[in-house]
């Protein structure tokens, strides 16, 4: 284990946030190193989709082409009734791309992340695996990541620590919130679904009374990938067997032909419960800052997650750029700017949910409002797919004015 202070910055966390930063201060000349707990860098899940502020930032790196090459440019994103399977509103995403610039994508999450680690190798950045950060220290003129086998110091330490960071209970006691939905995933080779009605080119949303169903292509239309995400009465009470089978298939029960025809290509040997986190406004004490899940584990429900994690490490990186490496300057106008973004991310994420699962009236009502939107009405996408914002100022409105 080097243990020296031979690198600019620490990173520690080797996901998608931290590769990011790892890239992105390498491109401002930095000397970075990303600590990594696990044996080998690598990333667990199947799809994830990544909106035209996010390819923006990828585009400025010059992975967008790579990226491309393995994800899909899908045509729409179409929003289902999942008990009738009527439509109910759809996005173009050819216009998207013209109106933002950039396109809309999706990606197995593995494909991003080995992207990113491939940059990051190129570009010289030291990548150490099997490191288990325990604590973080204050320290003259920097900061460190402190492990077992020893203290790695930096003139900054970003952690890229995940949904349960070490390093943001300095800042916060609070904890993750658990939602009580569980999710399944399920990528299978494109022709197990040849025989089903679905969308091979689109990216689609079944929305229903405490649940709801994605479905969208991956690797060039090579697989299909489906989520399946439910409310577990079981998570509700407590019990320790929340999101069996048997709940899966019990909450989609009264759903359409075409989700519950999807549902046995689920895994059924692995789900996951849905968790965020209550937003916090600091993110940074000294010299050790929060990225990513770190900083803003959201629910998945505006798929900005990913995006988000992103959008820090560019942003970061332009300040310290901008401030002249004057590391103090640069994490007070990060910590201006990203918090409240990602606060509104998070907050609407959550009510976005609340919206998808609605019964009865409710979803009467939310029916009726999603047909009435127009195809071409960006106005509630525009806050999120336009160009980052690097200070407070530049952060457009949520909603158009009424």
């Amino acid at each position: 284990m080097v243990t020296s202070n031979d690198v600019d910055v620490v990173v520690v966390g080797g996901g998608i946030g931290g590769l990011s930063n790892a890239l992105a201060l390498t491109r401002k000349g930095l000397r970075v190193r990303v600590l990594e707990r696990a044996q080998e860098f690598g990333e667990v899940g199947a799809g994830l989709q990544i909106a035209p502020n996010c390819t923006r930032i990828l585009d400025r790196w010059g992975l967008l082409d790579e990226i491309t090459s393995l994800g899909v440019l899908p045509e729409n994103i179409v929003m289902k009734d999942a008990l009738d399977g009527s439509v109910l509103t759809r996005l173009d995403l050819h216009d998207v791309e013209r109106r933002y610039g950039f396109p809309y994508m999706v990606i197995h999450r593995s494909d991003l992340h080995g992207t990113l680690l491939r940059a990051c190798r190129k570009a010289g950045v030291d990548l150490v695996t099997d490191v288990a950060v325990t604590g973080y220290e204050q320290a003259a003129g920097g900061a460190v990541a402190v492990h077992a086998g020893g203290r790695e110091p930096g003139a900054v330490v970003i952690a890229a620590d995940g949904l349960h960071s070490v390093a943001r209970r300095i800042l916060s006691d609070d904890e993750p919130v658990n939602s009580a939905y569980v999710a399944y995933r399920g990528a299978v080779p494109i022709d197990r679904v040849a025989d089903l009605d679905v969308h091979t080119k689109d990216v689609v949303v079944y929305v229903g009374p405490r649940c709801h169903f994605v479905q969208y292509p991956l690797r060039q239309g090579e697989m299909f990938n489906q989520v399946a995400v439910f409310e577990s009465p079981k998570a509700l009470a407590g019990e320790a067997d929340w999101g069996t089978p048997d709940e899966l298939d019990a909450a989609f029960e009264g759903t359409c032909g075409q989700v519950r025809a999807g549902l046995p290509l689920m895994w059924r040997d692995r789900w996951w419960r849905m968790f965020d986190r209550d937003p916090i406004m600091n993110w940074v004490t000294g010299r050790i800052v929060l990225t990513g899940d770190a900083a803003h584990p959201p629910l998945q429900y505006l798929a900005q997650g990913a995006v988000m994690a992103i959008e820090d490490a560019w942003v970061l990186s332009e300040h310290v750029e901008g401030a002249g490496r004057d590391w103090d300057a640069a994490l007070a106008a990060y910590n201006a700017v990203r918090p409240e973004h990602c606060r509104r991310v998070l907050t609407t994420a959550r009510a976005w949910g609340g919206l998808w699962h609605h019964d009865g009236e409710k979803r009467l009502w939310r029916n009726e409002v999603l047909r009435e939107r127009e195809v071409h009405d960006y106005g509630y996408v525009d806050w999120l797919f336009g160009p980052t914002a690097l200070t407070p100022d530049q952060e457009p409105p949520m909603f158009p004015a009424a």
